[in-house]
């Protein structure tokens, strides 16, 4: 299989031992369907190549990722605690923010997803111009900007 994708898990037995996940190349088969060959390394069972088949290659790739994230988080390693991450992140992860501008009123709005809806802010609180909404466990969903063309960066300018 060639690859275009592999993750690298730890099994904390004694010893510890790696469980590796690799995502191939999707194909297209005979019947005009595209197949994409997935393959877990490292956990009972999954020793050899299997694939999934979908309609183009993108949905190949798609349910390949949805077969591995259903047999790692149902196979009974998981489910002991005993797979998890090689190491942590160092740092912060980046996350991506969708960004709106509204030029004729200066004002920018920050979201940490792709849509807020408005019942999901639960609290606000303002700070030198800026309004954070939080959600009801406290995490930040959006903040929105004024005088937004002298505060934000160029490229959050759009």
């Amino acid at each position: 299989m060639y690859e275009i994708a592999h993750r690298v898990l730890v099994l904390r037995t004694d010893p510890p031992r790696d469980v590796t996940v690799t995502v191939g190349v999707p194909y297209e088969e005979p019947t005009g369907d595209w197949s994409c060959p997935y393959r877990i390394d490292g956990l009972d069972g999954w020793e050899h190549e299997r694939k999934v088949t979908g309609v183009d290659s993108l949905e190949a790739i798609e349910l390949a990722l949805a077969m591995l994230r259903a047999a790692l988080a149902g196979s009974h390693e998981a489910k002991e605690g005993l797979l998890s991450w090689d190491e942590a992140p160092s740092g912060q992860r980046p996350q991506t923010v969708y960004v709106s501008l509204d030029k004729l009123r200066d004002i920018a709005y920050v979201a940490m997803k792709h849509e807020i809806a408005p019942e999901e802010v639960v609290s606000q609180v303002e700070v030198a111009d800026v309004v954070l909404d939080f959600g009801d466990a406290g995490q930040l969903l959006g903040l929105e900007i004024s005088n937004a063309a002298g505060r934000l960066p160029p490229e959050m300018r759009i």
